[in-house]
């Protein structure tokens, strides 16, 4: 097929160009891809910080009956697949899945093992840091946020709490998200770059093969025409007619044709025997 020129000409630059356009699509689904898991992110944390603020009233007033109802209805709606508080200790004090709570929190969990690394555990952490990505018992994707719930002077403050100041923070907030609405979104996503870097390739490849036809296939083919039949010894031929480079090359070979073809003829003429008296 490469001792084609037009397979020469055409087929390298179109395996570039589909090179170049997948790499930037699956670049640019990389980097997309990215920020809607950043967004979700950003989103469950403000989440969490909302389900804290609704709760501390209820903390306040050591009120467990409006916990429990509180974290049972966020725990019902479309999507949350957990939402529990613990204590700092570990241990499940409200939880959506009633079966829960009272149980002991693993420290070495993935969401617990990012504050209990080291020898202390750590009592603030960035927002990105809150979350993380895990497969539940079911198979299920989830993301989920890790939010610590802090120790404010309305805290320890208060005449019905025992909490003293230099305690920092009192309990974790832990809710999980499922990830399949991402997912599906991803899916989406990936269809429809897939079709957009399918028609990119078509009018692209399309087009530089178009281009390439006229311009550069199509005159050096009627010149190899030319060039042919002229060998074959085809006189009064006239020679393609291009303002570039093969239009020069074609008037240099037909000048050359017709010197050769005077000199021929000289040559013959000169030859000839004299003719008798």
């Amino acid at each position: 097929m490469f001792k084609s020129f037009a397979a020469k000409a055409i087929v390298p630059p179109a395996l570039a160009v589909t090179g170049f356009v997948i790499v930037c699509c699956l670049l640019l689904y990389s980097v997309i891809k990215t920020d809607m898991l950043n967004d979700t992110i950003r989103h469950e944390t403000n989440l969490a910080d909302t389900i804290i603020k609704s709760t501390r009233y209820a903390m306040l007033k050591d009120d467990r009956e409006m916990l429990r109802n509180i974290i049972g209805n966020i725990g019902q709606q479309k999507g949350v697949e957990q939402v529990r508080i613990f204590n700092k200790k570990g241990v499940v004090a409200f939880s959506a899945h009633h079966a829960e709570v009272n149980t002991i929190v693993d420290k070495k969990a993935p969401g617990c093992i990012a504050c209990h690394a080291g020898p202390v555990a750590a009592t603030s952490m960035g927002r990105m840091e809150q979350a993380r990505r895990f497969i539940d018992a079911r198979g299920r994707s989830i993301i989920a946020i890790t939010a610590p719930v802090y120790n404010e002077p309305e805290c320890f403050a208060a005449p019905c709490h025992v909490h003293t100041a230099e305690q920092k923070v009192l309990g974790i907030l832990d809710i999980g998200l499922s990830e399949e609405p991402l997912q599906r979104t991803l899916a989406t996503l990936r269809m429809r770059m897939t079709v957009f870097c399918l028609m990119i390739l078509a009018l692209t490849v399309g087009g530089v093969s178009a281009l390439l036809q006229r311009n550069v296939l199509m005159p050096i083919r009627e010149l190899w025409e030319y060039v042919s039949r002229t060998r074959r010894g085809e006189t009064g031929l006239k020679a393609p007619v291009y303002r570039d480079e093969i239009g020069e090359l074609a008037r240099s070979f037909q000048e050359m044709a017709a010197k050769l073809k005077s000199r021929d003829d000289d040559r013959e003429g000169g030859s000839d025997p004299p003719a008798d008296r």
